[in-house]
């Protein structure tokens, strides 16, 4: 059972927000804090806070910006799918951009860490995808359940920090035209699909062969 579960759980809940808290801070000023470094901004103990994340992974996924999110759509999300996935595009990229220090520096772990290490990373653990496929619901009639997840896939492919990062990085476009550049490559790929282009499914996806995770 979590440390946080155990006795006096509102005041371990309040200990475990100031780590967080303090994680996300330090990672918004550009490092990559050791539970050590949270302990010390949040003014925890150095055990007490090992008692709640024992390594800086732990910390690191509990901090990163998207754990706490559920889904992209708004309480009253249309039933049209074009407007569905603009809204949850919206969303996804008012995220990325508002906590995108946050973001690169998952994206360094992730490109940094050994194989283990980048699976239990929140950058690799696919929640994007599923809320993509939740904003495509509406196709499940149309499409097969491969091909909703496949086109989620292409969408998430032009819409993360990876694409931001290039988009403003190599291609050196001004921060509002990339973010306008990814949320056109989104409905472009949407507009293919309507059109009768669905994304490619691989025989992975059609052979009865399970899926691995994707991000």
């Amino acid at each position: 059972m979590p440390y946080e579960l155990g006795g006096r759980s509102r005041q371990k809940q309040r200990t475990r927000d100031a780590l967080v808290a303090a994680a996300r801070e330090l990672v918004a000023s550009g490092l990559t804090p050791t539970v050590e470094q949270a302990a010390a901004a949040a003014e925890v103990s150095r055990p007490t806070a090992y008692r709640y994340f024992p390594n800086q992974r732990a910390l690191l996924s509990a901090a990163h910006p998207e754990t706490a999110a559920t889904t992209l759509l708004p309480p009253d999300a249309p039933t049209d799918v074009s407007e569905r996935l603009a809204a949850a595009i919206d969303r996804f990229a008012a995220l990325i951009t508002d906590t995108e220090e946050q973001q690169r520096t998952m994206l360094r772990l992730s490109l940094e860490a050994d194989p283990a290490e980048r699976a239990a990373l929140p950058l690799r653990q696919g929640r994007a995808i599923a809320w993509f496929e939740e904003a495509l619901d509406p196709l499940s009639g149309e499409l097969s359940k491969e091909s909703v997840h496949q086109l989620a896939i292409a969408i998430r492919s032009v819409a993360g920090i990876e694409a931001l990062s290039w988009l403003l990085d190599v291609a050196k476009l001004p921060h509002e035209e990339a973010i306008a550049l990814m949320k056109w490559s989104a409905q472009s790929l949407l507009s293919a699909t309507l059109a009768g282009s669905p994304p490619p499914v691989g025989p992975r996806q059609t052979g009865g062969v399970q899926r691995p995770g994707s991000d």
